[in-house]
């Protein structure tokens, strides 16, 4: 059996458990909490750089990040599920995984900065930087919401939404009712987005 190390508010695990889901994997994979935090946790030794969410293989060896471990499932399940086989579909998908992900990359940046570092040491100039790269990205697809089938792209896409709800209190939702009304859309079309919510 697969294992993979996660942690419930990771919006790249989360990513992998609905990818899992959707390819009819998921009862091959175990889900096993990871403390990234934690020197003691076998993560360190699983994937060298500490970080979750970390497939370990059946023959023990291992597999990171997100977007390895969502390449390796879709070959798994036969190729060409999630991640299109056709070029201009599969960079089309590809791109959009990478403004998720972005996504992701900076709302976690904002999260260590406000929550980790005292607020005396705070820098702001960082947290309005970060904060522009959501703020594009969000515009971006407002304009232009995922489209077509559903890909990996579409799975990061509503993971970086999910995250901005869980940790951002939906913000971003006032201004993006598109992007809203369409995550609303991948939800009803993808019940293990709501199965996989923190």
């Amino acid at each position: 059996m697969l294992v993979l190390r996660h942690s419930p508010a990771s919006p790249y695990a989360r990513k992998i458990r609905i990818a899992a889901h959707m390819l009819g994997l998921s009862e091959r994979i175990e889900v096993v909490a990871a403390d990234a935090s934690d020197p003691a946790d076998s993560l360190r030794r699983q994937n060298p750089l500490g970080k979750i969410p970390t497939l370990i293989l059946e023959d023990g060896s291992s597999l990171y990040d997100s977007r390895v471990i969502a390449e390796y499932l879709d070959h798994l399940a036969g190729g060409g599920r999630i991640i299109p086989a056709e070029p201009a579909a599969r960079f089309t998908a590809l791109r959009l995984q990478a403004l998720g992900d972005g996504i992701n990359d900076a709302a976690l940046l904002i999260r260590y900065e406000t929550f980790n570092r005292p607020e005396a040491l705070r820098y702001d100039e960082a947290i309005a930087l970060q904060q522009g790269k959501i703020d594009r990205a969000l515009d971006a697809l407002e304009a232009g919401p995922p489209a077509g089938s559903i890909d990996i792209g579409h799975i990061a896409v509503a993971c970086a939404l999910g995250y901005l709800d869980l940790r951002f209190a939906g913000a971003w939702r006032e201004k993006h009712p598109r992007l809203m009304a369409w995550l609303e859309k991948f939800a009803r079309a993808v019940p293990a987005f709501d199965a996989t919510k923190a």
